[in-house]
């Protein structure tokens, strides 16, 4: 693997299996009443969120103590950012605390990969305004392994707000490299402009797809990122592409439903879907822990797993 995970891309198929392999072997200490190693005593992780966040700041936290990792909670809020102090600055602070690992979530696109050139420890990217959420991917990849077994063929749908989700980006540059075929459906308002160059079909008719779908996974929409009316009403986007009980229906017996949270329940998937036993929701959060659990340990060079699980 490389220092950095700053997107998807950067990821080989070997890199993605070894890391879901990792968070498999990672996945029995969830299991066991003590749930710590030792593997990551003495380094310092930096949670450096710049945006809201509540699963992946928490998952961030959780997954470095679990490793016996140091964790320095950073908000933007109530610190010198909030009195103009720059990106760049604030690197150099941590810089000089010796953080061995920086996961930061921006607002800006490219702000990780700015970071990872002021910093010597490795820099994971937590989300970067509309660009990626790679570790999202990565658990979800997780998520639909445990589910479905390998993913080379399987057939995913992602539905709905692709202009404005990371997630999307990410979720189809890696499962395009683990295998799986992907389909993007969103109104035509919702693809970004770039989309046929991306490694993914793209449909607008949500119907057509769920009998062929392994998976489906549902998007939020992002209101707080858009700045026109992208839909004629929420009404309307739920008719034609929100995830109700007769459209659960039309999938296979064995497809699941995700969705990478937090939702509008009720708009793009329904409560009822949202808490079936298709659902993989709130597995994709436990998930979530493992998988950064298996990034951390493999970027920052842990010991031997073999003899402590």
């Amino acid at each position: 693997m490389k220092r950095h995970l700053i997107s998807a891309a950067d990821l080989t198929r070997d890199d993605a299996l070894l890391i879901l392999d990792t968070a498999d072997e990672l996945a029995k200490i969830s299991e066991r009443s003590i749930k710590k190693l030792p593997t990551l005593r003495g380094r310092t992780v930096v949670n450096l969120f710049f945006e809201d966040s509540t699963r992946t700041r928490i998952s961030f936290e959780a997954a470095a103590k679990r490793l016996s990792a140091d964790v320095i909670n950073f908000s933007a809020k109530g610190s010198s950012v909030s009195k103009g102090e720059s990106l760049k600055d604030t690197a150099l602070t941590l810089e000089a605390m010796g953080a061995d690992a920086v996961v930061i979530r921006h607002g800006a696109s490219g702000a990780p990969y700015r970071l990872a050139g002021w910093v010597r420890g490795s820099v994971v990217n937590a989300g970067d305004g509309t660009h990626e959420h790679p570790t999202q991917a990565l658990l979800d990849a997780f998520t639909m392994r445990r589910r479905l077994g390998p993913l080379d063929g399987r057939k995913v749908t992602i539905v709905g707000d692709v202009l404005h989700s990371r997630v999307a980006r990410s979720n189809v540059l890696l499962l395009a490299t683990l295998g799986a075929e992907v389909t993007l459906v969103a109104p035509p308002t919702l693809f970004p402009v770039n989309v046929d160059s991306w490694p993914c079909e793209v449909s607008y008719d949500l119907d057509a797809m769920l009998p062929k779908s392994d998976v489906v996974m549902m998007l939020r929409v992002q209101r707080e990122r858009m700045n026109a009316a992208f839909f004629p009403t929420e009404r309307e986007y739920s008719r034609r592409y929100g995830l109700d009980r007769e459209r659960v229906a039309r999938m296979p017996d064995h497809a699941i439903v995700m969705h990478p949270g937090p939702m509008n329940r009720g708009m793009e998937i329904a409560a009822e879907v949202a808490d079936s036993p298709r659902s993989t929701i709130v597995e994709q959060v436990a998930n979530g822990v493992t998988a950064r659990m298996a990034v951390l340990y493999l970027l920052l060079g842990g010991a031997d797993l073999g003899g402590e699980i």
